[in-house]
């Protein structure tokens, strides 16, 4: 995939995207290794022969390197750097075991893709043109027109009592809203397609309890920061896009479930731009500083600014500048998260109490509109969207416990060897 392009470290490092999606970060000798195979493998007509090949390679690298190579420093590299990494095979042909990379910290789970990367790259297509830079001046002004009179001119405490009353317009402006989800998520699509790297797949997973739809834009690592950029804003882009033709036909209906979904829309829009947890935002401050996972710094910037101990090699990789954003970003998401999860926890009972009672009343007055098949299904959509919230709380703490465990496990067992290497003879 070639260098990351924006890096924000000291070297900045050359891209490999494995079978499996899982992109690999890989210095300069290795990357050009596991290149040369590559192309050695494309133009070849016929089965390469293995040692003809080590020996071709390790020509080229003595070439652009200026240091003396052989077959035997070829397979060494290949034996015990690439293929273990899951990048080739072992020099004899034979297939590596590839462990499964762990899931990321608070990344989507049980993901499914539900549209094709050949789907994708047709319906990206058809909203690729929307990013050109005319279309995309004109359609961000109008955005912002159709915000400032929604805000200003209508009331949305009396649309939402009204849609509140009515089961069958709660059920279409959840469906509203989840097709705006949708959308979001083709703007993702299109922004790669804009930038001239293939889109993958689409679909569905679960973040922490919620359900959440995903697009694969993997190939991003492709495009320079100002491409990665254009593709993290191109959902709430068209999440706007979703607004304005809302506005408009709310101009044309006067209903208002649409001043409803428009509201919750917007909430979706700010909620995506949050850079705590990894919506739109977070991936923002990601590729503005150009270190592709945040969240693993939280341990040495912890241990460097709380405990003043000296700034570990993760941190001495990166430069100067993004050190400090991330730092900012650490000092500042993770208090804030402590801060919200102990006030959500210690309101947890109330929030129980609460829930159960609404959800009664809900059961309660089911049937008692005209139509009790929509009733229900209103009721039961409402019950759901009061039970994900607490299940989700329930979730963290469990996987807050269990990294607490593991933590304390490690220090005792930590301790316990340097009391064993301190009381043994020398």
């Amino acid at each position: 995939m070639g260098e990351y392009a924006g890096s924000g470290y000291r070297n900045p490092p050359l891209l490999v995207y494995r079978f499996d999606g899982q992109v690999i970060h890989l210095p300069p000798l290795l990357y050009r290794t596991a290149q040369l195979l590559d192309e050695l493998s494309k133009a070849a007509e016929r089965p390469l022969n293995g040692r003809q090949t080590m020996s071709r390679i390790a020509r080229e690298l003595s070439r652009t390197t200026g240091r003396t190579f052989n077959a035997e420093h070829v397979i060494f590299l290949i034996d015990q750097k690439l293929a273990p990494l899951g990048i080739t095979t072992y020099s004899d042909g034979s297939q590596p075991t590839v462990t499964k990379s762990e899931h990321p910290f608070l990344g989507l789970r049980f993901r499914a893709a539900l549209v094709s990367e050949r789907a994708t790259w047709f319906i990206s297509g058809l909203f690729s043109w929307l990013y050109r830079p005319l279309i995309l001046v004109v359609a961000v002004t109008a955005i912002l027109a159709g915000e400032i009179w929604l805000f200003s001119t209508q009331n949305l405490g009396q649309a939402m009592a009204h849609v509140l009353a009515n089961p069958a317009g709660i059920l279409l402006v959840v469906l509203l809203t989840l097709a705006s989800a949708a959308f979001h998520e083709v703007g993702h699509a299109a922004a790669c397609r804009y930038g001239k790297v293939p889109p993958g797949a689409m679909g569905c997973g679960i973040y922490l309890v919620w359900p959440a739809f995903y697009t694969d834009v993997t190939n991003s690592y492709r495009l320079s920061r100002s491409g990665r950029l254009r593709i993290d804003l191109g959902g709430v882009y068209f999440n706007g896009l979703f607004i304005l033709g809302l506005v408009l036909l709310y101009l044309h209906t006067g209903s208002p479930l649409l001043l409803v979904t428009l509201l919750l829309v917007n909430m979706e829009m700010v909620q995506q731009l949050l850079p705590t947890l990894r919506f739109d935002g977070y991936y923002i401050v990601s590729d503005l500083v150009g270190i592709p996972d945040l969240f693993k710094y939280v341990g040495p910037i912890l241990k460097r600014t709380i405990l003043r101990r000296p700034a570990d090699e993760r941190l001495n990789a990166l430069k100067r500048w993004p050190q400090i954003v991330v730092t900012v970003w650490v000092l500042a998401v993770l208090p804030a998260l402590v801060i919200q999860l102990g006030i959500v926890f210690v309101r947890l009972p109330d929030l129980a109490v609460i829930a159960w009672q609404t959800m009664v009343t809900l059961a309660s007055d089911a049937t008692a509109g005209g139509n009790p098949v929509i009733g229900v299904a209103s009721a039961c959509v409402q019950i759901l969207f009061l039970l994900l919230p607490l299940l989700g709380l329930v979730l963290i703490l469990w996987q807050l416990l269990v990294l607490a465990v593991r933590f304390l496990r490690k220090r005792g067992a930590g301790r316990a060897l340097r009391g064993f290497l301190r009381n043994s003879p020398r």
